[in-house]
């Protein structure tokens, strides 16, 4: 493969770099205002290099009441998800019923329609049952494509496991909880870590489903767009963009070094 990519033609290799620029270009320039001495507008090149700016924004309470709020979520629309995808995934691809395929294509269908339709039918249903705005309704409207996440990458692992491992558990007279501990977990434990901290990525940095279901509570996306209309401390708004694309990247890259050799599972090639 490495010698495939040393004879790759130039305009091939232009091409690529292209695309890798168009992509990380603007989150370079996020990282760079930052910095900026201008604070009502984005010049370029900057007028200066500071680093005021990130302790205005430690400083600024608003700041961490939308990062509190935004953790919080994460985390329990992240274990929601983990534990209704996980039984999802199993019950599709270790069981056979009338259905099934209908039924994983429901499960996986949140994540397919429009971010802005999701938040109007959650919405409309929190209206119909006089459910006031709270933490947890945020939660629900996270949870919607939390769980697909979570699915998508436990029914994969299971699909690749053997069955034959856990048939052979039974025989030996393990009973269900053992066979799950010592035998799936194992197996699909990678995937469901993954899974879930991809959830949580992109619970953190949700905005469109939160704007119906937060009412008045602001999540920190919610604040960085509301800063953003605000003439004076731009900066500060990159500053917390910064620290949103840091946080919401380790768990995304450690996702992809668990996932990356997912096909070597036990007992997947007998």
């Amino acid at each position: 493969m490495r010698s495939d990519l040393k004879t790759s033609p130039l305009p091939l290799k232009i091409a690529a770099a292209a695309g890798l620029l168009f992509l990380h270009l603007p989150i370079v320039l996020i990282f760079v205002y930052a910095f900026t001495t201008e604070e009502k507008s984005y010049q370029w090149p900057p007028p200066g290099l500071t680093l005021q700016w990130f302790s205005v924004a430690w400083n600024r309470p608003d700041v961490w009441s939308a990062l509190g709020l935004s953790v919080q979520v994460a985390v329990i629309a992240t274990a929601i998800a983990m534990v209704l995808g996980t039984l999802c995934a199993a019950a599709v691809s270790q069981t056979k019923f009338f259905g099934r395929e209908a039924i994983s294509l429901l499960v996986i269908l949140p994540i397919a329609l429009p971010g802005i339709i999701t938040g109007i039918a959650l919405r409309s249903a929190f209206s119909l049952f006089d459910i006031p705005f709270s933490v947890w309704t945020i939660v629900l409207g996270h949870a919607t494509f939390c769980v697909v996440v979570v699915y998508n990458n436990a029914v994969a692992r299971f699909r690749r496991t053997s069955g034959s491992l856990i048939e052979a558990s039974m025989d030996l007279g393990a009973d269900g909880f053992q066979t799950f501990r010592h035998v799936i977990l194992p197996n699909i434990g990678t995937a469901l870590l993954a899974g879930g901290m991809l959830a949580f990525a992109l619970s953190f940095d949700e905005v469109i489903v939160t704007t119906f279901t937060g009412g008045q509570q602001s999540t920190l996306p919610i604040w960085m767009l509301e800063e953003l209309i605000r003439p004076r401390q731009r900066p500060v708004t990159n500053v917390v963009a910064m620290v949103v694309v840091l946080v919401t990247f380790l768990p995304i890259l450690a996702a992809y070094y668990l996932t990356r050799d997912g096909d070597q599972i036990a007992g997947s090639g007998k």
